[in-house]
């Protein structure tokens, strides 16, 4: 496995609100080429720092991009496989890295081999390729047949990826997006439901399809380790430190985000060497913005996301601290269509400061590979520490309206410098302390003045 993901910093596309596609793909969508608006924003990630880019569902769909038609085609709603080659190749000239979206474990209505089976039933070639069929029940669209759907949601057919002709289909979808587009790596919609079985015969094909691609599954609750074993995922979403995050600032409470850190990648811990996909927000719940109740800690959250174990990602537009908030069960507006130019006609105090941390998380690679440990916890102030060879990097949260004066034992008895603001000067470790004057809801991030300096 290649080393970039340890560099990865990832912004998190969901393309069809992105680009401002239709909510529904019928035959009166004209063809348009959407998908290269993303080119527009090339600069400001650049000045983001982001070298990596996620791309929610691409392919052809019947409405939100999850319920699959066609694996092979990019959907009308965002152009051609020609347009998208083009995006990929100029993002790879620019020096991104570009994930896609594999949604394996279920397929829209629409999809072709649903399609047959709905007109000859018992009949249809393509009746194994899905779950639980049975043909003496119906189904809530009117079949006159049952299956089994994704959680409930018949429109979204679970696929039987047992059966080899599906897996041979979907690998071939996914050599194809190697080919044509290059990608780098593939985010496996839940696949907290998908057999096992199916994920290792994944990892074993794109092995021998690109020497460095990187697999990450979506799970929500249990062990992450599960799907990480050697062979399997190379990494899994991780719900528990997103959870954790947010409820740490709005209880001020971190405790929280402490133990979670601790039962992750604590010494012993279940993630203890796995780096997972950290986050703050996604395509699936409210906006970071809507859900803290003050919008000040909103550096806090980042400081965190970035200098915790795992790879860093943020949801286009939440560097804005923009809102998005499920109303009546939709998510379309945690989905919206963003135009660069007027984006960076607001405030850019949040990017300013994800822009900083993102060059820090590229210097320090006890950030990106280092053990973790726990220096100090209270209600409304964290130290903890990140460790790799003879680097040390301490981040130092505070959540209270005052400033605070934190004390804590310096490993090597070094002085330390605050890479967030290195005007602040050295901050010299006396008889193997650091004494550290943290203002008001802000974070430090101190490391070694002799290799912050080149001393």
């Amino acid at each position: 496995m290649s080393n970039w993901i340890n560099k990865a910093i990832i912004y998190h596309i969901y393309t069809l609100g992105f680009c401002g596609a239709p909510e529904q793909n019928n035959d009166e969508v004209i063809c348009t080429n959407k998908i290269k608006k993303v080119l527009d924003w090339i600069e400001h990630l650049k000045t983001l720092g982001i070298n990596t880019i996620l791309f929610g569902p691409l392919f052809e769909s019947t409405s939100h991009g999850y319920d699959t038609a066609d694996y092979c085609k990019l959907d009308k709603r965002l152009g051609t496989n020609e347009d998208f080659k083009e995006v990929c190749k100029v993002l790879h000239e620019e020096g991104f890295r570009i994930i896609l979206d594999g949604v394996f474990n279920h397929v829209g209505r629409d999809f072709f081999a649903f399609k047959d089976l709905q007109q000859h039933r018992e009949n249809s070639k393509y009746k194994d390729w899905f779950c639980n069929v049975n043909f003496w029940g119906s189904s809530p669209y009117g079949d006159s047949f049952s299956y089994e759907g994704w959680e409930g949601h018949y429109n979204l057919v679970k696929l039987n990826v047992w059966n080899q002709e599906v897996r041979d289909y979907l690998f071939k979808a996914v050599e194809l997006w190697i080919k044509e587009f290059d990608i780098d790596g593939l985010r496996l919609d839940v696949a907290y439901c998908i057999d096992e079985g199916f994920l290792s015969t994944l990892r074993r094909f794109v092995d021998t399809k690109k020497e460095d691609f990187w697999l990450m599954g979506e799970m929500i609750h249990g062990d992450y380790s599960r799907l990480t074993k050697p062979g399997l995922l190379h990494s899994t979403t991780d719900y528990e430190c997103y959870k954790g995050i947010y409820s740490s600032h709005n209880d001020k409470n971190y405790f929280e985000i402490n133990h979670s850190m601790n039962r992750l990648f604590g010494k012993g811990g279940l993630c203890e060497n796995l780096k997972l996909y950290n986050f703050v927000d996604n395509h699936d719940v409210e906006r970071i913005g809507s859900i803290l109740k003050e919008k000040r800690h909103l550096e806090n959250v980042y400081t965190l996301l970035f200098t915790m174990p795992g790879i860093p990602s943020i949801y286009y537009g939440s560097e804005w601290g923009i809102e998005g908030k499920k109303v009546q069960g939709t998510d379309k507006s945690l989905r919206p269509e963003l135009e660069i130019d007027k984006m960076l006609a607001e405030d850019q105090t949040v990017v300013e400061h994800i822009s900083k941390l993102s060059a820090i998380y590229k210097q320090y690679p006890a950030l990106q590979e280092g053990s973790y440990e726990q220096v100090i916890v209270r209600n409304q102030q964290l130290i903890f520490a990140r460790s790799l060879g003879d680097e040390t990097v301490y981040t130092v949260l505070n959540l209270q309206g005052e400033a605070m004066q934190l004390e804590f034992s310096e490993k090597r008895g070094e002085s330390l410098i605050n890479a967030l603001d290195e005007e602040e000067g050295i901050i010299r470790c006396e008889n193997g302390l650091i004494r550290v004057q943290v203002p008001p809801f802000s974070s430090k991030i101190l490391v070694s003045s002799k290799k912050y300096l080149g001393k």
